[in-house]
């Protein structure tokens, strides 16, 4: 510090100390299981956006220039040759007039048109779900730019609007009362009572009991297994039901906001949200201001975690350890395509441990024996190295040179 002030003394600037604010990631104690669910690891979210993005293009070829603009969107950096190359059982490349242009191969082809049937199988549950979520909104309307934030999480397809409303016009109808593009809406036309019944009521009927929360914590949680019996003891109250008449911050309120996140969470595929995402709907569906400190305040509930700057809230009783209890046929095909990356990935990271070996005998260098890494397997069979997993160390990749370390890691030029 003392030489800095000469430093500046030397330029004739003046001295201004710099305060660096170390943010805190509020986050619930460490569970190693769900942090292990939760580590769907950048790599399946946007080998299936690349995907996506290469089906769009005309004849499904995209050249490797265009997906390299497409990263800055995905937030990555480093090279897309790079990334590419790491999923040969994905990606097909190849070099046309000193250009390379990238494929779907045929085992990810067949993938996607299994996905296709799946999609098309599930349409009317698509449509339940749909209807299920204006039912839980104030109003039984949503706004249209706002759900598409979801989609993927309630496994609607890009075209969800196009595909399911026309077939469904008496559950559904567009509307927008402003006139503005962005203001959008699906209503919701027709109220279904069997449609009514929440997760926690459907678990109660099948047991024949009352419907009241399950907590899934250690029986050496002492304390906020005391809060969660306390707070149990209230009646249950339905998220479908009208509540209107609750006073914002009672027990019946905080019984009310706490059975509506459950029940969102029931009905995304993998039992979790992105907790910014879910703050966009407070007005719509009636949340709490204080939205993350009433999850916090339930860890025997949900579970509050970041991992890669996203804070998420995840449904405990939804993961048997880390394996996701009940899988939608949707996740069942994802789940398909997270092998497939691991089985392109364990070749290349074979091929490029006998290259590396290769040029240490070329060196006359010995052999090491090699560093056993803790693994970290996700539910999408995708194993990832703990030098990659920085979600989990202090800082994350809030740290500039954890960041660094990151994208080095991913985008490493060694082949």
């Amino acid at each position: 510090m003392a030489m800095t002030r000469e430093l500046y003394g030397i330029l004739g600037t003046k001295y201004v100390p710099l305060l660096i604010r170390r943010f805190s990631l509020w986050s619930t104690k460490k569970d190693p299981d769900l942090e292990s669910a939760l580590s769907r690891n950048k790599r399946w979210i946007v080998n299936s956006r690349l995907k996506n993005i290469i089906l769009r293009c005309p004849n499904q070829v995209a050249s490797v220039k265009f997906l390299q603009k497409k990263f800055k969107t995905l937030d990555l950096q480093g090279k897309a040759l790079n990334w590419l190359k790491k999923y040969p059982c994905c990606f097909h490349l190849y070099l046309e007039n000193d250009e390379y242009y990238c494929r779907l191969t045929k085992p990810m082809m067949t993938l996607v048109e299994e996905e296709e049937l799946v999609k098309d199988k599930q349409e009317p549950v698509l449509a339940d779900r749909l209807a299920k979520l204006l039912m839980l909104s104030v109003n039984q309307r949503l706004n249209v730019v706002k759900l598409n934030e979801f989609k993927r999480s309630f496994g609607f397809p890009d075209d969800y609007v196009i595909r399911i409303l026309p077939k469904y016009s008496d559950v559904f109808r567009l509307v927008n009362y402003s006139g503005r593009k962005s203001s959008m809406e699906i209503e919701l036309l027709l109220w279904k009572p069997e449609l009514a019944v929440s997760a926690v009521e459907a678990a109660a009927n099948k047991c024949g009991s009352e419907p009241s929360f399950s907590c899934s914590l250690p029986s050496t949680w002492t304390k906020p297994w005391e809060r969660f019996m306390e707070f149990n003891a209230f009646p249950y109250i339905s998220p479908y039901e009208d509540h209107g008449g609750l006073v914002e911050g009672s027990k019946e309120s905080e019984k009310r906001s706490v059975g509506l996140v459950h029940e969102l969470l029931s009905l995304t595929l993998w039992k979790k949200l992105s907790i910014v995402k879910l703050s966009h709907f407070k007005r719509e569906f009636g949340l709490p201001e204080k939205l993350n400190a009433m999850l916090l305040k339930h860890p025997g509930i949900f579970y509050v975690a970041n991992k890669y700057q996203v804070h998420t809230v995840i449904l405990r009783e939804g993961y048997n350890g880390s394996e996701l209890i009940q899988k939608d046929p949707l996740v069942v095909v994802k789940d398909k395509f997270g092998e497939l990356m691991q089985q392109g990935l364990y070749e290349y990271n074979h091929r490029r441990y006998l290259a590396n070996l290769e040029k240490k005998r070329e060196k006359g260098i010995e052999s090491l024996k090699p560093v056993v890494r803790k693994k970290d397997r996700n539910h999408d069979g995708d194993d990832v190295d703990e030098e990659e997993n920085h979600g989990d160390r202090p800082g994350g990749l809030f740290d500039p040179e954890e960041r660094k370390r990151f994208y080095q890691i991913l985008f490493s030029d060694t082949q």
